[in-house]
């Protein structure tokens, strides 16, 4: 029985470290790219747009299409570097631990 006690305090413990951890996730910000940096989307923890930067050299009516798209493949890159980021810092406060395949944190 005093293992299950200190299995219970573990999970209470991880419970705890994901609370904040999912509280400061609003406070993370990866930045995304596109065209050589022609856009940059930046986006919070959450998956939030927080902003849009468009070097004005773009802005051609006759060329919208192509702004578009690279607003479309920033946010893809800014997407995908955010899930590499939670996934790394969710392996760090695991400390190892192995969750089962298909399990995603936080959920």
């Amino acid at each position: 029985m005093k293992n299950l006690g200190q299995l219970m305090k573990q999970a209470q413990e991880m419970q705890e470290k994901m609370g904040s951890f999912q509280e400061s996730l609003s406070e993370l910000n990866v930045a995304g790219t596109a065209g050589a940096g022609i856009v940059t989307v930046s986006l919070n923890g959450k998956g939030e747009m927080r902003s849009l930067k468009i070097d004005p050299n773009l802005i051609d009516p006759s060329e919208l299409e192509i702004l578009e798209d690279l607003i479309v493949a920033a946010h893809n890159d800014a997407k995908t570097k955010l899930e590499q980021t939670i996934q790394e810092k969710t392996s760090e406060m695991m400390g190892g631990l192995q969750l089962p395949p298909g399990i995603k944190l936080p959920f």
